[in-house]
């Protein structure tokens, strides 16, 4: 995509329309409003803090940095962490970095850009961004990140994206920290409604600027790795909170667990209410308001759905490492609109469809856009994982900068998901697991 420009040629004026996406990368941000930031925080608190039961303890004096440019870095448990995280730190204002896809959505839009939010291209390289970050630091600003660059998929964290370390050593800021427990639970992301019960939140402070002087950026990557590291499941076996599922708490569980642990067969299982079954086998349990995995007489159930996904991802990664290992796959191809925003909470249009294929190379396309041919390939040590905006009925990545999200025929997402970052992984990309879960 070639940039505008305007330009006069004797007379005659000829300016090139921009688009949303160009408008959106030529903003230069600074700090945020004080009054309208301090207005927006203070009435999330007052709508959801008692609704989801928010407190905050302080594991260090964070006084002294208070008035002062710095940076928070937090789990990203959920889909409302924005609940989760200023507040903590109030009455300082702060600067949030958000999914770029998000600045499309008609209901969030104008929000974002009031709040001087920096759109960041998940799991891409974008200079953009960090320009925006070193602009609103050295205006005296402060900045929230949820390093994982997504929330959680499975409860527990993922590592933090490539680059948090080198961002957070440049940026030469002190790093404080929220760690978020119950934030998973209340909003999984198997389901887009809320189940409020409790969410605790450590606050703390991570790096002074001398550490980050005294570190190397893979050292501070570590760090932040271990720092963050949550499991919502193993907090609440001793918490023991209720979240209301409102007897819906199995309710697309499938879809994140979508394999059998008995028959160890794939995209086999299903679920309702608070169960979920295999189709196949008849393998079931129940979920109940603790998130306790209740197996069925004659079943093989994990201890905790985050267990089970950890089994499943073992699954995969065998999988993906047999010789002609493939997947394929009929799906539709969504992007961002060129003009106006996308209504009805979307996250993309759908403009094509194709064939996704995914193979010891890489990632595939071969379908249209637009009425016309498009296709495209990535290699696996260049594509470590996808996006998902909402739930897991859908995932996205970019192709030369420009968004794609994919709506696959099957509910076969997580699968995607997890044989691309195995792949990413067994190919020698730079993303892989945290060391204490390798081999």
């Amino acid at each position: 995509m070639s940039a505008s420009r305007f330009s006069v040629q004797k007379g005659s004026m000829d300016m090139e329309k921009l688009t949303e996406q160009q408008k959106l990368e030529q903003r230069r941000l600074g700090p945020v409003n004080k009054a309208a930031f301090r207005f927006m925080v203070g009435l999330a608190t007052v709508l959801f803090k008692k609704k989801y039961g928010v407190s905050f303890t302080y594991a260090d004096d964070i006084r002294p940095y208070r008035g002062k440019p710095y940076i928070v870095v937090s789990n990203h448990a959920s889909r409302v962490d924005y609940v989760f995280t200023a507040p903590a730190f109030w009455p300082d204002t702060f600067n949030f970095v958000v999914g770029y896809n998000e600045f499309f959505r008609s209901h969030l839009a104008g929000v974002l850009r009031a709040m001087q939010t920096v759109p960041k291209k998940n799991f891409v390289q974008q200079p953009y961004a960090i320009r925006q970050m070193i602009r609103i630091i050295r205006g005296g600003g402060r900045i929230i990140i949820l390093p994982e660059g997504m929330s959680s998929i499975s409860g527990a964290n993922q590592p933090c994206a490539l680059g948090s370390g080198h961002l957070l050593k440049s940026l030469k800021v002190p790093v404080l920290y929220t760690k978020i427990a119950g934030g998973y639970l209340t909003a999984p992301k198997f389901d887009l409604e809320d189940r409020p019960g409790r969410v605790d939140v450590t606050v703390g402070v991570l790096f002074t600027p001398e550490q980050l002087a005294q570190m190397s950026a893979e050292e501070i990557q570590a760090a932040l790795d271990e720092k963050l590291y949550h499991d919502d499941y193993e907090w609440n076996k001793k918490a023991r909170v209720k979240f209301d599922g409102k007897g819906r708490m199995a309710k697309n569980l499938h879809q994140l667990l979508f394999w059998c642990p008995k028959c160890g067969g794939e995209l086999c299982m299903a679920s309702e209410g608070d169960r979920i079954y295999c189709k196949n086998c008849g393998n079931a349990a129940s979920l109940n308001e603790y998130y306790d995995l209740l197996p069925e007489e004659g079943s093989v159930i994990p201890k905790t759905p985050r267990v089970w996904f950890d089994m499943q991802r073992e699954h995969v990664k065998a999988r993906v490492a047999q010789p002609g290992f493939e997947l394929r796959e009929r799906v539709k191809l969504g992007t961002l609109p060129e003009e106006g925003f996308l209504k009805d909470q979307a996250t993309s249009e759908i403009t094509g469809e194709g064939e996704l294929r995914l193979d010891r190379e890489g990632l595939h396309f071969d379908g249209t856009r637009d009425g016309a041919p498009f296709r495209f390939d990535i290699p696996s040590r260049q594509l470590p994982t996808y996006g998902m905006c909402t739930d897991v009925s859908r995932f996205y990545t970019f192709v030369d900068g420009e968004f794609c999200e994919f709506y696959p025929e099957r509910e076969s997402a997580e699968l995607w998901m997890l044989a691309t970052e195995e792949l990413h992984r067994l190919n020698g990309g730079l993303w892989q697991d945290f060391p204490w879960k390798r081999d």
